[in-house]
């Protein structure tokens, strides 16, 4: 089955950590690009971070650079997002997605995973 899962959200205080994983499976993950896309409450989607297949290439929105971290196991088929210095604004559901800087609708994504940020 061709799918990506996303796990690892939860709540957090401001200033904390969490790391969220996306498990791919039924492509050839390595050779795609993969990026982090978010939407936080009653908003639009919020392209993230971006990772080319090889783990060398990443780029980040100016609103999570810094402070998230972008990485892959290819061997796990596995994407991660590092979120740190967490922000009440980066409440939201975290999506992970094939391509760079996809839309929704195109390619494949995964059923997001929650992160709250709040004291």
């Amino acid at each position: 089955e061709v799918q990506l899962v996303e796990s690892g959200g939860g709540s957090v205080q401001p200033g904390g950590s969490l790391r969220l994983s996306c498990e791919a499976s039924g492509i050839f993950f390595s050779r795609l690009i993969m990026s982090w896309v978010r939407q936080a409450p009653g908003k639009g989607f919020e392209w993230g971070s971006s990772i080319g297949s090889g783990d060398l290439d990443t780029c980040y929105s100016d609103s999570v650079k810094g402070r998230f971290t972008i990485s892959r196991d290819n061997a796990k088929n596995t994407l991660y997002l590092q979120l740190s210095s967490l922000k009440t604004g980066d409440t939201g559901i975290y999506y992970c997605a094939n391509g760079y800087r996809p839309k929704w609708g195109e390619g494949l994504w995964g059923q997001g995973t929650q992160v709250t940020v709040s004291s």
